[in-house]
């Protein structure tokens, strides 16, 4: 006897629609599974056996063909155990079919029968309703976090046996809630005014998380780069449903959500030894990486000289693009990858203050060469940050700014932005591709003027061009301003031109 269901595979941070059909015929006992299942979906065989003895259901000894279609789609990952299980029981007639019509399932089966929580729950939720099943059966441990998909009806099952209780009608579970992470308040968080002095690197920080744009700061060590940077997503705004929804489904398939709603943005900061399919995505079964999941969040690069040349390369497409494509075995997967980058490193590699610095110049030229200029051109502010004087260190810093009312600002410039894009997509204004940016940041005379007088007194690209425009556009929007000033160019010209950077790449 022939039956079949439905199940998911992930493909990048989506997923596709997968039908396992299980043939029941008289022969040898044999259990064979088609359909390019890898080592993991090879041995559900014997889980599927254990669970369905283990759970007091018979296993047929007779012989078992199971084929995933579509054939040509790799299968990767335990999750396919549960209707494996179920079309098994189906074609043996010991389970009825009626409760299960227009039903999906998902999950990994232990050898007691058990269902264990499987990765990729929202992607499969979302797969479930567009591929028009009215409900999903996931493991009960996944059901809370699937139940964010709304327009399919999610049913978390404990175990093989409950599940026969559900598909004979004598059982029905609890619906599950969908609960948000704890959230920690922007006021217990990391906070601005924990960095004494380094007022100009605060503001290239307002400015970065105002529009999204990308910034590196240069300083000496202990100057407070990387306290700047841990602190930055305390003045972040809060990501809206459709945004945590979108972190959700990616750090679900990463096995990093905790079956909730994350409604906090991601902050992620890898190690300089990170390679390139780490940082990016990749591998025989592509995966997504760093860049990927600091989606809608920061990517801090700490030491960025010293990642290797080839990591940061492959940062160029994805800083640009906003997205990542990886190609392998003739198919194409693309990861979402809008982040804001953030940077730091120091100026050279004593790293002592420039008064102090011993080094030569054709080591310290060696050293800024291991960020290209192509790279660089992709990065919006560019700051230097000097020690903090030894006044600024003994005060109680009552007198500083805390996050709380950056943010406040950053969160009004925002909503500007929001209100400015609509319904087109755009978020931020460093989304704006060349087209927007010249359809939203209009040029007056002595702006335009002041344009031309920033590309005679450095070499600027059209990219650059474009990155000032668009930064100008922030720092307007910061102002409550709905046009852009000569003087906001020149806040903006001054992060690409003020440092040697630039120049010695």
């Amino acid at each position: 006897m022939l039956a079949s269901m439905a199940t998911f595979a992930i493909e990048g941070v989506d997923s596709s629609e997968v039908t396992v059909e299980v043939d029941v015929r008289q022969g040898l006992p044999v259990f064979t599974v088609v359909g390019l299942p890898d080592a993991a979906v090879r041995e559900a065989r014997e889980r599927v056996r254990a669970a369905m003895l283990n759970s007091g259901l018979e296993f047929p000894q007779k012989r078992l063909t199971a084929n995933l279609a579509p054939a040509d789609l790799r299968k990767a990952g335990p999750s396919f155990d549960l209707a494996l299980a179920v079309a098994l029981l189906a074609a043996s007639e010991q389970v009825p079919t009626a409760e299960l019509e227009r039903c999906a399932l998902v999950g990994e089966l232990s050898l007691s029968g058990a269902l264990r929580p499987v990765r990729g729950a929202v992607a499969m939720a979302a797969g479930a309703r567009r591929a028009g099943y009215a409900r999903l059966i996931v493991p009960a441990e996944n059901a809370a976090e699937a139940a964010l998909v709304e327009g399919v009806e999610v049913l978390g099952v404990p175990d093989l046996r409950h599940l026969v209780e559900l598909a004979c009608g004598r059982w029905e579970p609890d619906p599950p809630v969908a609960e948000p992470a704890a959230c920690t308040e922007p006021e217990q968080q990391l906070d601005f005014a924990d960095v004494r002095g380094q007022a100009d690197a605060k503001r290239a920080l307002e400015i970065a998380a105002a529009g999204g744009h990308n910034v590196l700061m240069v300083g000496p060590p202990g100057s407070g780069k990387t306290m700047l940077a841990r602190r930055l997503p305390g003045i972040l705004p809060p990501p809206s449903f459709s945004e945590a929804l979108e972190i959700t489904r990616i750090h679900s398939i990463a096995g990093l959500a905790g079956g909730r709603l994350l409604t906090q943005r991601p902050f992620r900061a890898p190690h300089h030894t990170i390679s390139p399919s780490g940082l990016i995505g990749g591998g025989s079964t592509p995966r997504p990486g760093e860049i990927t999941l600091a989606h809608r969040g920061v990517l801090f690069l700490d030491e960025l000289a010293e990642f290797s040349r080839m990591t940061l390369e492959a940062l160029r497409q994805p800083l640009e693009a906003g997205r990542v494509e990886v190609t392998r075995a003739q198919r194409s997967i693309a990861f979402p990858a809008a982040a804001m980058l953030v940077g730091a490193c120091n100026a050279c590699p004593c790293g002592h203050p420039t008064a102090d610095c011993a080094c030569d110049p054709v080591a310290k030229a060696r050293y800024q060469h291991r960020l290209s200029g192509p790279l660089l051109d992709r990065i919006d502010l560019i700051c230097q940050l000097e020690p903090a004087r030894p006044l600024e260190l003994v005060s109680d810093g009552a007198e500083l700014e805390r996050s709380a009312s950056v943010r406040a600002r950053v969160i009004a410039a925002r909503e500007r932005q929001r209100e400015r894009f609509g319904a087109s997509g755009v978020l931020a204004n460093a989304e704006m591709d060349a087209r927007l940016t010249r359809v939203h940041v209009r040029l007056s005379p002595r702006v335009r003027a002041r344009m031309l007088e920033g590309h005679a007194s450095t070499t600027m690209s059209a990219r650059g061009h474009d990155r000032v425009l668009r930064l100008a556009r922030t720092i307007a929007d910061l102002d409550g301003r709905d046009h852009v000033r000569a003087s906001d160019v020149d806040e903006a010209l001054s992060y690409r031109m003020s440092s040697a950077w630039r120049a010695a790449a």
